[in-house]
C-alpha cells in the first residue's frame, strides 16, 4: 500500500486504453465473436506513480500482421515517462485459435501507426 500504485495496475491501465480506442470510435473490442488476447509483453517500470496521480496512456501500433498486432504503450505523469510496454496481441475466435484480422479492423488500427 503506502499510496504507491501496484505494478500490475499498469497492465490494466494499458488494457483500458486499448478498449477505449474502440469505444471512442463507437466500436466494440469484440469483433465478429473474436477478440484480441495478449501473447507477449515486454514492460519497463521506470518510476512509481501514486494514488491520485493523473496519468496519460499513449498507444501506438508498431506492427500489423495477418493474425496479430504489436502495440507500444507509454504511461506519462506530468510529461515524465514512468512506464512503457510493448505488447503482442493475437486475434482469437471462439475456437481459441488465431484467425486472420479482417481488413476493416486492420484499417482501424492503421490510424494508430
Amino acid at each position: 500500500m503506502g499510496g504507491i500504485v501496484y505494478h500490475s495496475n499498469y497492465f490494466d491501465f494499458c488494457e483500458m486504453a486499448r478498449s477505449e480506442q474502440f469505444f471512442s470510435a463507437g466500436k466494440s473490442p469484440m469483433i465478429n465473436n473474436c477478440h484480441f488476447a495478449i501473447k507477449k509483453i515486454e514492460a519497463d517500470f521506470m518510476s512509481p506513480s501514486f494514488l491520485g496521480d493523473l496519468l496519460e496512456i499513449k498507444t501506438n501500433v508498431t506492427k500489423i500482421k495477418n493474425t496479430s498486432l504489436e502495440l507500444y504503450h507509454e504511461i506519462v505523469r506530468d510529461e515524465t515517462l514512468i512506464f512503457k510496454q510493448k505488447v503482442t496481441l493475437v486475434f482469437l475466435c471462439q475456437d481459441g485459435k488465431p484467425h486472420r484480422i479482417d481488413e476493416a479492423t486492420k484499417e482501424f488500427f492503421k490510424q494508430l501507426l
